[in-house]
């Protein structure tokens, strides 16, 4: 049908040669026909560029296909190559896809067919944890309503990655969203949490599509720098001021508080002793809540009590035996 709605699908590279041509075969077989590609190539040095040129020049299984590729003047990380993205998008919704990962052929199809359905904002869907040899399913927990995922999303117990998401691209625009330049760590976070904020309508598969990449060997654990740290920060107290003006201002409590646990949370997962410790003095305010978030398996909170109370040998422990032992030979 030529009124079929388009959808702008964004995908920021950056130095991802060795996975891009996974990722580019997967966007090549994806069914539905009416698609915009916008590749962001934030001044890679390898031969990523090369990478979308081609696929860009070469024939495409959509008929109505359209393939921009931007290079960035300067490097200026995800969040200004995402800016970038849907300052060129011209669909009805926006689709992201990062260039290390792979979506399988019906993903965009199966969603924009669920957000006609419905008229839906939002569409939100499962995926795969990608090991090198193995892959697990994810789920997400199924949502009715913007508050739901909102709720959801700031006790940490629904991810709130970007290529979760079919968006209408209005959204974006009539609400002023973008990501903040230059704060490359819980930008999606800070967006997705918003875009729900303003959603009227939104919509839940349970059905997984994405193909989440991860290598072995920087899985099981994620270390922050002061950086980082710095970067997550300046999201969340963004997120903060938004959601006291908005409509949800009084539903929201210790919402904030969990959230600002969630994100610190893989200071836990460590076998250092400096690592509880950065935990501790990470928006400590947050710390009298823990135990309070009832929606979290009772391991974390026992985490993060242990956290409070100085017990790190627990933590260690947790470590060893759970992280390294456990996760480590499902996960191999």
């Amino acid at each position: 049908m030529m009124d079929a709605p388009i959808v702008s699908v964004i995908i920021p590279v950056y130095n991802a040669e060795k996975t891009l041509p996974f990722c580019l075969a997967s966007l090549s077989k994806l069914t539905y026909p009416y698609l915009q590609f916008i590749f962001v190539d934030d001044c890679s040095t390898d031969g990523s560029l090369a990478c979308i040129e081609a696929f860009a020049e070469g024939p495409q299984q959509g008929v109505h296909w359209d393939v921009k590729v931007i290079r960035q003047a300067v490097n200026r990380g995800v969040a200004a190559a995402r800016n970038t993205g849907l300052d060129h998008a011209t669909g009805t919704y926006i689709y992201y896809v990062d260039a290390d990962d792979q979506i399988d052929p019906e993903t965009i199809a199966e969603a924009v067919e669920k957000a006609q359905q419905l008229d839906a904002d939002i569409v939100g869907f499962n995926w795969y944890l990608a090991f090198d040899k193995n892959k697990r399913k994810m789920n997400q927990p199924a949502f009715h309503t913007a508050w739901e995922a909102v709720e959801m999303m700031l006790r940490g117990t629904m991810r709130w990655n970007l290529w979760l998401f079919l968006v209408r691209r209005s959204l974006y625009e009539e609400h002023q969203i973008r990501f903040l330049p230059g704060m490359n760590m819980g930008e999606d976070m800070m967006v997705m949490t918003k875009l729900f904020a303003h959603a009227e309508r939104v919509a839940y598969m349970d059905k997984a599509f994405y193909h989440y990449r991860q290598s072995n060997e920087t899985s099981l654990t994620k270390t922050y720098s002061e950086q980082h740290m710095a970067q997550v920060a300046a999201n969340i107290q963004e997120l903060e001021g938004f959601l006291a003006a908005s409509k949800y201002a009084s539903r929201i409590g210790d919402l904030i508080g969990f959230l600002k646990l969630n994100n610190k949370l893989p200071f836990l997962i460590s076998p250092k002793v400096s690592q509880y410790k950065r935990w501790l003095s990470w928006f400590p305010e947050a710390n009298r809540l823990v135990l309070k978030n009832t929606s979290l398996p009772w391991r974390t909170r026992l985490l993060q009590y242990a956290a409070v109370k100085k017990q790190f040998w627990l933590l260690k422990g947790y470590y060893y035996f759970v992280i390294r032992f456990i996760y480590g030979i499902i996960y191999r």
